[in-house]
């Protein structure tokens, strides 16, 4: 522990943690970097920072298992320091990064770094993804158990799916044995081959290639069949299409290890995004139709999808700003997630606040075997203080991030960050 460490008091605000059920207005106080005593009237030790929460909601922090920090390799669109900052300010008090950087993180040596540089930005907690085949070029496994050992919470080729189904039942055999999730993009190369957009009536429209949905549903089903056989577990990333829903129910419903996210912008927006050639718009998976959003939103109702999860993708504006076929795919996500959320989910009357928390935060940290994600004396002081009815304008401008690609720009959206607080630490406050 750190000289500089004091004990907060969080004060007075709706403490809301599904993981042990707990919904009441109370105190929370933090010592040591731990979670010391939940309760109503806890007094302040002395010199203890003391965080007024009334009004606001009070969770366990949120946990992004799967988002993009460009280092090593691309540090001018994002650098580990300033995603971390970022996520502190979406009320994220950690963060998955996936492995495809440049070099890609597929050996001990690529996991130590990210983690220093997390360490070293002060800011949410910084988990590294490795790498499933080595340079994720689908041909040869990576090391597993070496970084594991280096502290990788998951293994994925994500930006890219696994085509071989041999090397992806091999990575489940393996994975299995070190007790982690394999995290897949689901995409049959051949048929989304460039693709720009949902296929359907808009792209037919607009004279863009589509991607159907049969290229994320059937690697979904191969992906869940392979978890069958292998009883290891396979987290199925950004999930955008009413099939994929269906597959995973069905996986599901027969005990197969199979998890799944979805991300705010497919529970919110259409492919009616793209009208305008807005590269904003432009991501992989695409955004689906209408049916499809609606069927993810009764997913997360259900639990039929676990965690919702970011997925987000920095780019250059330079990057972006060009014809739509040319742009790359992705957008920022980590400050407007919770907003997003609220907006699309919980105003709407899709879910409650107490179910968005627990795909947020307690579900993330159970299903990646992560630290955090519950209030029980003794855990992590990882914790979240959002205000679920104030209303904000989305200015990408002022982000911490150095993405400025987000479709919300201009948008009012509900629910706003106040303080995050990692390790015991307020590492954010509005």
């Amino acid at each position: 522990m750190s000289a500089d460490r004091r004990d907060v008091l969080l004060k007075g605000g709706r403490l809301l943690d599904p993981s042990t059920r707990t919904d009441a207005i109370g105190d929370i106080l933090l010592r040591d970097g731990k979670i010391e005593s939940v309760g109503g009237n806890l007094s302040a030790p002395e010199g203890a920072t003391v965080v007024d929460c009334t009004g606001k909601v009070v969770s366990p922090g949120f946990i992004d298992v799967h988002c993009h920090l460009r280092e090593p390799g691309r540090e001018d669109v994002e650098t580990i320091a300033t995603g971390a900052r970022a996520a502190a300010a979406g009320g994220f008090t950690a963060v998955c990064a996936m492995p495809n950087t440049d070099p890609v993180t597929d050996n001990q040596a690529a996991i130590g770094f990210v983690l220093k540089q997390g360490r070293a930005a002060g800011a949410a907690r910084v988990y590294p993804i490795g790498a499933i085949s080595i340079g994720e070029k689908g041909e040869q496994l990576a090391e597993f158990g070496e970084m594991v050992g280096a502290g990788a919470v998951a293994v994925s080729d994500d930006g890219k799916p696994v085509v071989s189904a041999q090397l992806m039942r091999t990575a489940l055999e393996y994975a299995r044995a070190f007790g982690i999730p394999v995290a897949d993009h689901c995409e049959e190369p051949t048929l989304a081959a460039g693709g720009d957009m949902n296929e359907g009536l808009v792209s037919a429209r607009l004279g863009l290639k589509g991607i159907p949905s049969e290229a994320e549903e059937i690697m979904a089903i191969r992906d869940i069949l392979l978890a069958r056989r292998t009883g290891g577990h396979v987290h199925l990333c950004h999930m955008s299409t009413r099939g994929s829903v269906e597959l995973i129910r069905w996986g599901k419903d027969r005990g197969i290890n199979v998890t799944a996210e979805v991300c705010p912008h497919h529970i919110s927006l259409t492919e009616d995004e793209v009208l305008g050639y807005d590269t904003n718009a432009k991501m992989n998976p695409p955004l689906r139709t209408l049916d499809d959003v609606e069927a993810l939103r009764e997913a997360v109702k259900d639990g039929t999808i676990d965690v919702i999860a970011t997925d987000h993708a920095p780019h250059h504006n330079d990057e972006k700003e060009r014809e739509f076929s040319l742009a790359p795919n992705g957008i920022i996500g980590l400050e407007t997630a919770l907003a997003v959320n609220i907006t699309w989910l919980v105003a709407a009357g899709v879910i409650s606040l107490e179910t968005l928390i627990d795909k947020m935060a307690c579900a993330p940290a159970k299903l990646f075997h992560l630290d955090g994600g519950t209030f029980r004396k003794g855990a992590l002081g990882d914790v979240t203080v959002f205000d679920p009815t104030a209303t904000w304008k989305v200015d990408a401008a002022n982000f911490l991030t150095k993405g400025r690609n987000t479709p919300y720009q201009g948008r009012t959206l509900t629910g706003l960050v106040k303080c995050t607080v990692v390790d015991g630490r307020v590492v954010f406050q509005r």
